[in-house]
């Protein structure tokens, strides 16, 4: 936990990319690993995630993301996008990998399935937007903390127009939308901000205990 702490503590918004610098293929692999093993809402993963290294496709994804430099200059560019309108197919898929990872019968489970569709298929289309909008958050926790564990710099971003970017990368058509964006890879050493100290509530201010 001492590393954990010190990683967390290490980590900030990058605001400068070496662009000299590129983060290895087995270290993207662990990224994505950690990505894969994040938690989410009945397990149902209710999004993908873009890994953007073509040059071109990073230019014309520069002007909607509001100009920022990191679009271009990051080793990587990733988008967590949710899956729109989610339901009962996306719900019989992940049983269908269920029962087959855990090598189990579709009868055992089928209570739990009909319960889930209820749930899920019972809310507006709206409401179930914004839950699988939310799901793709935790997914982004887990890259920043196994980044830094890995001495990866990772810039979150939301300031981008979502329209944009899924209509330059054809998401729409595949029932996606762009809910958050982040860049890899590693702080140049002119970048000031890295230098800053951490400005963060005191733990009086933040938590309560009841």
């Amino acid at each position: 936990m001492s590393n954990f702490i010190k990683n967390a503590n290490w980590r900030y918004a990058t605001k400068k990319f070496d662009t000299s610098k590129k983060v290895s293929k087995e270290d993207l692999e662990t990224l994505k690993e950690a990505i894969k093993l994040s938690a989410s809402s009945y397990g149902l993963q209710p999004y993908k995630v873009i890994f953007v290294e073509n040059s071109e496709l990073r230019a014309k994804l520069q002007p909607a993301a509001w100009g920022q430099s990191q679009i271009v200059d990051a080793s990587q560019v990733i988008i967590f996008a949710n899956i729109t309108n989610i339901g009962e197919t996306e719900i019989d898929s992940y049983f269908q990998n269920l029962i087959e990872t855990r090598r189990i019968p579709l009868e055992s489970v089928q209570g739990y399935i009909d319960f889930m569709k209820s749930k899920v298929t019972s809310l507006p289309e709206d409401a179930r937007n914004i839950w699988t909008a939310k799901q793709t958050y935790l997914a982004l926790g887990n890259l920043l903390n196994s980044a830094a564990e890995l001495h990866i710099d990772v810039t979150p971003m939301e300031g981008f127009i979502p329209e944009q970017v899924n209509e330059i990368l054809g998401l729409d058509k595949l029932g996606l939308n762009a809910v958050v964006i982040a860049t890899i890879g590693y702080r140049h050493e002119e970048d000031a901000t890295q230098h800053y100290v951490k400005v963060r509530k005191s733990n009086e201010e933040l938590f309560i205990n009841l």
